[in-house]
C-alpha cells in the first residue's frame, strides 16, 4: 500500500509551508560559459546550492526535498561530461552523508541503477542505509531518473507481484510501486534557468503540485530566491478540483 494518498482520490492536506519541494536544478552549463568557465565548474557550483537547499528546507520545516539531478536522457550528453557528473555524485556522497546523518537528514536515491558503476552503486546503497533512520528531511536525488521509466517499472513490478493485476488494478495499488511511494506528491515544484516544462520528472507526482519557474539559474538560487518560491506558493489558491466559493465555505 503507498503510504500517502493521491491527490486525484483524496484533499490533500495543506500548509503555508510546502510539505514537499520538487526542484529541477537547470542552469549549470550556462552560469559556468557566463563566466568562462568549463561545464564542470557549474556543476561544482550546483553541489554547493544544495547544500544550501538542504538547510534552508530543513530550517523552514519543509518534510520531504526530491532533486532531480540526472536525467535518463542526460546520457545524451558528452560523454566527458557524463563522466564528470557521475565522479561529482561519487565525490559528494563520500562529503556529504556524514553530513546529513548528524542533521538527521534521510537521504534516498531514485532512478534506474542499473547503469552505474558498482563501486557507485555501491556507494549510494551504504548512504541510504546510514540515514536509513532519520526522521528529519527526507532529500531524495533522482539520478538517471524518468517519469515514464518510473510509470513502467511500477507496472511490471505489480504485474511480477501479483499476476491477476494484468486484469485490472487500481491507482493506489499502482502507486505502491512507484519510486517515490514514501512521499506525499510535492506541493511546489520548482524549475530553474527559465524552461517551463516539466521534462519527464515526476510525472505521475506532480499531478496537482503548483509550478514555479524563475530565470534564475541554479548556481545562483540563493535564500532570497527560495523566499520568493516560497511566496509564490502561499498565494495560489489549491483547490483540487474544487471551486474557490468551497474553499470559503470551509
Amino acid at each position: 500500500m503507498a503510504l500517502f494518498s493521491s491527490s486525484t482520490q483524496t484533499i490533500p492536506v495543506t500548509g503555508e509551508i510546502p510539505q514537499h519541494i520538487a526542484v529541477i536544478m537547470d542552469g549549470n552549463g550556462r552560469w559556468a560559459k557566463k563566466r568562462f568557465l568549463p561545464r564542470v565548474a557549474g556543476h561544482k557550483r550546483g553541489v554547493e546550492v544544495v547544500r544550501e537547499m538542504v538547510r534552508l528546507c530543513a530550517n523552514n520545516g519543509v518534510k520531504f526535498l526530491t532533486l532531480f539531478a540526472f536525467s535518463s536522457e542526460n546520457w545524451r550528453r558528452p560523454a566527458d561530461e557524463v563522466t564528470f557528473l557521475m565522479s561529482l555524485f561519487m565525490e559528494a556522497l563520500q562529503q556529504e552523508v556524514g553530513k546529513l546523518a548528524e542533521n538527521n537528514i534521510r537521504l534516498v536515491m531514485i532512478g534506474d541503477k542499473s547503469r552505474f558503476e558498482p563501486a557507485l552503486t555501491a556507494k549510494i546503497a551504504e548512504a541510504e542505509a546510514a540515514t536509513a533512520n532519520n526522521d528529519g528531511l527526507t532529500l531524495t536525488i533522482a539520478a538517471n531518473y524518468g517519469g515514464r521509466w518510473d510509470v513502467m517499472q511500477a507496472l511490471q513490478r505489480l504485474i511480477q507481484d501479483k499476476p491477476e493485476a494484468v486484469q485490472g488494478f487500481s491507482e493506489e495499488e499502482l502507486a505502491a510501486y512507484l519510486s517515490m511511494h514514501y512521499a506525499p506528491e510535492p506541493d511546489l515544484f520548482i524549475r530553474t534557468g527559465g524552461e517551463q516544462r516539466i521534462s519527464n520528472f515526476l510525472l505521475w507526482q506532480l499531478a496537482y503540485s503548483e509550478l514555479y519557474f524563475t530565470e534564475t539559474l541554479w548556481p545562483d538560487f540563493d535564500e532570497a530566491e527560495f523566499k520568493r518560491a516560497i511566496a509564490s506558493y502561499q498565494q495560489r489558491e489549491r483547490r483540487f478540483g474544487r471551486t474557490s466559493e468551497q474553499l470559503a465555505s470551509n
